[in-house]
């Protein structure tokens, strides 16, 4: 049998383990004292979904199976949220010069900036999926509000600012820009460097 840790091959002795599902078992406890938490598993090269788990689970182990385990640990998503928590900080500034940027003709730089944010808000969603692996991390307030309350008054302002993009309506852009959006990711950066 081989086993890998985010493709990388590991070292495993397999005790009382029979079945596939004792290895996820023990794999899974392993994690927990570890900080870690599974976020993938590939069997032979099939990725185990969750409605094929508990068939899976059931299969004797044999001896040309391959798994692999995809985890997140508690310090990689710690990480991932100072990096996060500095890269809002600066795009908070960067909100701000949106307005002046888009009526001193720098519509490239405003743009670049709208584009780091879509992708940032789109980064900070992934890890903070990953973050509700945790207990800690699922308790976090952004603005005093659940992460999921946050984002569900957030994201009609982001729907009105790509609105706004598409129309060309510059003097929108600007207002939810240094207003509704500079203000949230001031917030965001806040929450996650108290982390």
């Amino acid at each position: 049998m081989e086993f890998y840790l985010n493709n990388e091959k590991i070292d495993v002795t397999i005790e009382n383990e029979k079945t596939v599902g004792d290895v996820f078992k023990s794999f899974e406890i392993n994690c927990e004292e570890n900080n870690a938490a599974v976020i993938g598993i590939t069997l032979n090269g099939k990725n185990i979904t969750a409605d094929l788990f508990d068939e899976v689970s059931k299969q004797e182990l044999e001896d040309s199976m391959k798994f692999n385990f995809n985890i997140v640990t508690k310090d990689a998503i710690k990480e991932s949220f100072i990096k996060l928590s500095e890269l809002f900080t600066e795009l908070a500034d960067k909100m701000i010069q949106i307005p002046v940027e888009l009526q001193s003709g720098k519509d490239k730089e405003a743009h670049m900036s709208i584009k780091v944010l879509a992708d940032s808000i789109e980064d900070f969603c992934h890890v903070a999926t990953l973050a509700s692996l945790f207990q800690e991390y699922s308790i976090v307030l952004i603005d005093d509000m659940p992460f999921a309350d946050f984002f569900a008054e957030f994201s009609p302002i982001l729907n009105d600012f790509e609105q706004a993009l598409k129309n060309n309506d510059t003097v929108s852009v600007g207002d939810l820009a240094e207003y509704e959006i500079c203000p949230r990711l001031q917030a965001i950066a806040k929450t996650l460097k108290d982390l």
